[in-house]
């Protein structure tokens, strides 16, 4: 792939994709292109993973009565009923446990779910649409709404659609307070 998009013509390189992401909350009432929504999930499908195990699972929402009950599920964050889709990573700890034990039950396993999600969120903003990522939710309520099988947590919702808003840019810390060379220093 070279960054470019056959479908509508968009080029846009990766850096220039991660400083264009934004949390959008706002969306208007166009549907997903099912082309574009086929792209997204084929680059989660190529977010790289514990041992390529792949140890999470996606569920993908575009029935407006389900995405109004996954907001009341997380808290009344009513941006997720007005978003077209909204895709929910779960993790299976299960699958990474067969291979890392316990760390990747507890680590690995949500680790490829975010990663994924991460890669779904850069392709939603490469293909000009917008997206927020959800983490405030009751996990067993969306488990529940979606008939998600014991044993699999959802982890993170994404909104996506077709912007109605262009968020500032947050400001962000300096490098300065996040990077440590070497050793951890304050």
């Amino acid at each position: 792939m070279n960054g470019t998009d056959r479908h509508t013509g968009l080029i846009m390189e990766f850096f220039a994709t991660a400083a264009a992401r934004r949390s959008v909350r706002a969306y208007r009432g166009t549907a997903v292109e099912p082309d574009k929504l086929d792209r997204i999930l084929r680059t989660a499908n190529l977010a790289p993973s514990a041992g390529d195990l792949q140890a999470y699972a996606i569920v993908a929402v575009r029935q407006a009565e389900t995405r109004t009950v996954l907001a009341a599920a997380a808290h009344g964050q009513g941006f997720l009923a007005q978003a077209p889709v909204v895709l929910v990573f779960c993790s299976d700890p299960q699958r990474s446990a067969a291979r890392y034990a316990e760390r990747g039950k507890r680590l690995f396993s949500i680790q490829d779910a975010t990663i994924a999600a991460s890669h779904a969120q850069l392709a939603a903003t490469a293909l000009g649409l917008g997206c927020c990522w959800v983490g405030a939710f009751d996990e067993r309520m969306v488990a529940q709404i979606l008939a998600i099988p014991a044993g699999l947590h959802p982890v993170c919702m994404l909104t996506i659609g077709h912007a109605a808003e262009q968020p500032e840019r947050t400001p962000r810390r300096p490098l300065s307070e996040l990077v440590h060379q070497e050793t951890f220093r304050t």
